[in-house]
């Protein structure tokens, strides 16, 4: 993303309804899995507001983050304090030691970098054996937008990439759900219909009334998957995966930690 964007997100990462559904969303999926004193990546943190939420509902997790820019490191540092460790970094080059974590959170990042199956690799060398990593990422190239312009996609992605990547990688009990399901309608209608010149990325302060609408059908979306459903369309797919509790043979015969 560009320098204006790192900017806005900072102002509006703790309010608006995307980003508490996203965070929300990813908490659910990692906190089955973790227990007390876990180490959490967020492989590319932008402003930090997602280590923010997870250590206000779980401070019994430690956490860490990277981020291609220091703008971005420079804010989350600013937000989360000493007690993360924040590194300027890319996520196809973790500054990390082989099984350093339980878990690893990719939100909307790998979208952004050339070598996506790179990223996936350096993901699964990180994790201890049995670690979890959650990806998010935006859907369908047929929605491409001036969104996608201003954030810098490369990609937008269907479920059965996003499952292909995790499987190439080593990853498995491999699941995926698109979300973002019931404002789709109105998403599509604002990118393909009613966008104007002066438009950059949805990321932006709403009026009260349109975030607590949009809020409202989230808190039915999540509803959902808390019992056990999952979305068969939306504007944004995730995918979970572990890393294998033993060593990975790698092609070829040999064993290593390396995906």
């Amino acid at each position: 993303m560009n320098t204006d964007e790192y900017l806005k997100l900072a102002e509006v990462e703790d309010r608006m309804w995307y980003f508490r559904s996203l965070h929300a969303h990813v908490a659910r999926a990692l906190a089955p899995a973790l227990a007390p004193g876990a180490a959490v990546l967020d492989a590319g943190c932008g402003t930090g507001g997602l280590i923010l939420r997870l250590r206000a509902a779980h401070p019994e997790w430690r956490y860490a983050g990277i981020d291609f820019m220091p703008i971005a490191c420079d804010l989350a540092r600013r937000r989360c304090g000493p007690d993360v460790d924040l590194r300027v970094a890319s996520i196809t080059e973790l500054p990390f030691a082989a099984g350093s974590f339980d878990a690893v959170v990719s939100a909307d990042v790998i979208c952004q970098v050339d070598h996506p199956g790179v990223a996936m690799a350096e993901f699964f060398r990180v994790l201890r054996p049995g670690g979890v990593l959650f990806v998010n990422v935006p859907a369908y190239m047929w929605m491409w937008s001036y969104h996608d312009d201003s954030c810098q996609t490369k990609h937008r992605y269907t479920r059965p990439e996003i499952a292909a990547l995790l499987r190439d990688a080593g990853f498995g009990g491999i699941a995926t759900t698109h979300w973002n399901a019931l404002p789709f309608p109105v998403v599509w209608a604002k990118r393909k219909l009613f966008r104007t010149p002066a438009d950059t990325s949805d990321v932006k302060e709403y009026p009260r009334v349109v975030d607590r609408f949009f809020g409202g059908l989230m808190a039915l979306e999540h509803a959902w998957m808390r019992g056990g459903g999952t979305w068969a369309w939306g504007t944004s797919v995730s995918g979970c995966g572990r890393k294998p509790p033993g060593p990975r043979v790698e092609p070829g015969g040999g064993h290593g930690n390396r995906g």
